[in-house]
Formats: structure tokens, sequence, C-alpha cells
């Protein structure tokens, strides 16, 4: 009963604190209607989660676990899953009528991307599902359609001029990447779409780090300056509410999963909302959290395979991978776990911000 009442009260916290800076954003700004978007999809998606969790029963659309995760996480079974539609179908419906309005082609490829995402997400999700297992898609077939998607994407957004090999790091200091500007980018719309996937392993842990991570892009998008890129920064406000309000019933007790429906394609978005409006540096100290749960399976991964060569034997360097689960087996509360995730989170996101205002 007590965790109940403090995660509710942490919910409360983390709602609160993005409203606050959302409202100094819009006077800071002197535009309202950053605050405005972010609770309008906050209520969209709300209600939409609140109203579809009936749907998704009716459904049958269940969570498996898998049985080599931490023995507590087998109460979750039967917990409703794919709630990633609550927050990308609205977030998608923005975007076409976005594209009508302004025939954007960037509107139109960041569309093409979170669209291609979001389907390989329920395909993933329907096939684990009917399979009555943890596992969808084939991690090598789940990689080449990820694959196919970003280099389209890549090649689409070059050709329209929408890539910059210039990564600003501040108004007085870029990068030349030159050519390596494309590995860079696919790195960042696969690798980022398959961390936020490794982060969703804990009740809120991914739907609270991608609101916080939007608003923090949101804003370091407006820092830039730059008015063709506003509409973007409306993207990542609407973001935001939406992963905020899904994040009511997903936080712990999870009432619903958002599924790899919502976290492969929260990655994408992310993603390519960094690469169409030349974000990179910004995005991944804000993203800290989702990199590093990626890092812990990739090092975990890699150091079993070394000593097993070695020694016959493998070895691990974490109890369980990715690190939330680590944490976990050490005996931490996973509420307490998010919520520590969360304020790294919210430190790293001020830093970034900070690190564009003073660069």
């Amino acid at each position: 009963m007590m965790s109940g009442k403090i995660n509710k009260l942490n919910f409360k916290l983390l709602f609160t604190l993005i409203s606050l800076a959302l409202f100094v954003n819009s006077y800071w700004f002197d535009n309202y209607i950053l605050i405005g978007i972010f609770f309008i999809f906050f209520c969209i998606s709300l209600l939409g989660t609140k109203y579809g969790l009936n749907f998704i029963n009716k459904l049958n659309l269940f969570q498996n676990i898998r049985d080599e995760g931490p023995a507590n996480h087998l109460s979750k079974k039967n917990t409703p899953t794919m709630g990633g539609v609550f927050i990308f179908i609205p977030y998608l419906i923005l975007l076409l009528i976005l594209n009508i309005k302004y025939k954007d082609i960037s509107i139109f490829l960041l569309f093409f991307c979170s669209l291609s995402f979001f389907t390989i997400g329920i395909l993933d999700d329907y096939i684990s599902i009917r399979k009555k297992g943890n596992t969808g898609l084939k991690s090598n077939e789940k990689f080449i359609l990820q694959s196919l998607i970003s280099i389209i994407f890549i090649i689409l957004a070059s050709q329209n001029n929408y890539i910059n090999p210039l990564i600003t790091i501040s108004n007085n200091w870029e990068i030349d990447t030159n050519l390596m500007i494309f590995p860079i980018s696919f790195i960042t719309l696969v690798g980022l779409s398959n961390a936020v996937n490794l982060t969703d392993g804990l009740d809120g842990l991914a739907s609270g780090c991608s609101s916080i991570v939007f608003y923090g892009v949101g804003t370091e998008i407006l820092l830039k300056g730059q008015k063709e890129l506003i509409l973007y920064s409306f993207i990542c406000f609407a973001l935001s509410g939406l992963c905020m309000g899904f994040l009511r019933f997903n936080k712990y007790p999870a009432k619903i999963f958002m599924g790899d429906t919502g976290s492969l394609t929260i990655g994408a978005t992310l993603g390519s909302i960094t690469i169409l409006t030349n974000s990179f540096f910004t995005l991944f100290i804000m993203s800290g959290i989702f990199i590093i749960e990626a890092l812990s399976v990739i090092i975990q991964v890699s150091f079993f395979k070394i000593t097993k060569k070695m020694f016959k034997k493998g070895k691990r360097i974490f109890l369980m991978t990715p690190i939330h689960h680590h944490f976990e087996l050490k005996g931490i509360k996973e509420e307490k776990i998010v919520e520590n995730f969360w304020k790294i989170n919210t430190l790293l996101v001020v830093l970034g911000i900070v690190l564009k205002i003073i660069l």
C-alpha cells in the first residue's frame, strides 16, 4: 500500500515538474502554445488509455513474461500490453494534419519513419502474444526491418537536404562529420529504437524517461532560434504529453504496458527528429539512461563471450541486464529504481539545456 502511494506521489511530482518547466518555456519564449500542446495531448493519451484498456482486455492482448527474468516479474503476466497505440495513433494523426496543412517533406519523412517502426512494434507484439512467449520477431528479422526503414529514411532525408554533416555543439562550435554523418544517423535511429526497447522493463521507466527526454529535445530545438524548426519543438511537447498521459496507467503497479509498439517507435521518433533538426549532441546527453541501458547489455554479452573463449566458461559483470534488472536482483525495489532513473534523466536534460546555453 505504501509503495503505491509513494509512486503516485512521484508521478504527480514528475507531472508537476514538467508542467512548471513548460510554463517557464512559455514565458521565456513568449509562446504559451507550448504548455497548451502538452496538456491537450496529455489529456488525449490519458483518456485514450483509460477507455482503451477495456478494448485491449476484450482482445486478450496480454503480456507474456520470460522465465529467465527476475522472479517477481511473473506477477506481471497477463497485464494488458500494446499500449503504445494510445501514444502513437494520436501522434500519427497529428503528423497527418500537419502534413496536409504545411505539405512539408520533413513531416512526411517523420510520419514514414514513426509509422514504419510502429508497424514493426505491433507485428512483434502480436506474434509474441500469439506464440504465448516473450519473443515475437526474431532479433535478426527485427534488425533487418529496422535497418531497411532507417536506410530509406536517411536516403530520402539526404536527397532533400535535411541531413547536415556539420553536427552543432553550440552556436560557435560545429564538428564536420563529412560522410560519417550517415552511419551516425543510422546508429541514432536503430540504436535508440532498441535502447528504449531495452529500457522498457520496469513499470513506468521507459514512458517516464521518454516524457522527460521529449521535453528536453523540444526545449533544445527552441534554443536553436531557428523558426523553421519550431514545429518540431511543438511535436516534441505533444509527445511528452502523450507519454505522460500513458504513464498515469503504466506507473507501478502497471495497469498496461506499452510493448514494442510503443518503445521501438519512441526511440525511432526521437532519432528521426534528432536527424532532421541536427540535435545529435544534446540528444546523446539527454538520452543517457537509454544509452546506459543498451551499453549494459552490450558489455555483458561481449564480456561473457570473451571470457567463454578464454576460460571455457562465460563470466558476467552484472547480475542481469539491462542494468535495471541488476539493481532489482541487488534487492532494490522496482519503484525506487524507476524513481532514481527519472531523477538521473531529469539531471541529464538540465545538463543538456545548460550546455546548450553556455557553450
